[in-house]
């Protein structure tokens, strides 16, 4: 399977060389082996993982890097990073990113930590906690040049609890399936209050068609977003 994504990734301009793709065998196995005992994916079928998986979030990196979003310099945080998607297969093809991983479970949180040891990534950082939580930390609000969340959220909630954490000219960025324009309408309140402005963008992936929806922070966050854990999904900015 890893014959696919050298091949799949080298269509969209990610060339991987023989370390970085022993990297993935090694992220591949070590998966179906915590899944064995931890539900982190849907399916660790090696197939699913390397397609659903591996090749959409090296394709959400090119198309990234191809608008000059993703820059070799860039701090990204991986908001919600569960098995590492999308996070830790861009740090894989663009190393010398330095990567925050967010995860509120400790068992994903624990398999993360060991996931960056096994591969030796440098500049990466696992954090346990909500967004919620972490977005008040002096040290990570209005820090990140790039924030990214995959199946996270709908986009009004997600904009309270991601678009904290980036600075003032940053972007949050979610793929999104065909409701990707319903999702930005409905977070116009989110985006008023929390400082951003969104585009839609084309995402060629696998399977069904996603979009990207791209979030700039334009002004600082007001101190009183995030609200406490659980009422940004619960009751969104903006919501009936």
């Amino acid at each position: 399977m890893l014959d696919v994504l050298e091949r799949e990734s080298a269509a969209r301009g990610v060339r991987l060389g023989a370390g970085q793709i022993a990297q993935f065998g090694a992220y591949l196995d070590l998966l179906t082996d915590w899944q064995s005992r931890l539900n982190l994916v849907g399916s660790a079928d090696p197939d699913t993982v390397v397609r659903r998986h591996f090749i959409e979030s090296l394709a959400l990196g090119a198309a990234l890097r191809e608008r000059e979003i993703l820059r070799p310099d860039s701090r990204v945080l991986d908001v919600g990073a569960g098995a590492g998607f999308p996070g830790v297969p861009i740090k894989i093809a663009w190393p010398s990113v330095d990567l925050t991983l967010i995860e509120a479970t400790a068992k994903k949180a624990a398999f993360l930590e060991a996931l960056v040891d096994a591969l030796g990534l440098d500049r990466t950082t696992v954090l346990t906690g909500r967004a919620e939580t972490l977005a008040h930390d002096r040290a990570l609000r209005g820090s990140f040049d790039l924030v990214l969340a995959r199946a996270v959220a709908p986009l009004p909630a997600l904009v309270e609890l991601a678009l904290p954490f980036a600075r003032v000219g940053g972007r949050l960025v979610s793929p999104k399936g065909s409701r990707a324009d319903d999702e930005v309408q409905a977070a116009g309140a989110a985006l008023s209050a929390i400082g951003g402005r969104t585009i839609v963008l084309p995402f060629d992936v696998p399977g069904p068609p996603q979009r990207l929806v791209v979030v700039a922070k334009l002004r600082e966050t007001p101190a009183e977003y995030p609200r406490r854990p659980g009422l940004p999904a619960k009751s969104p900015l903006g919501g009936k």
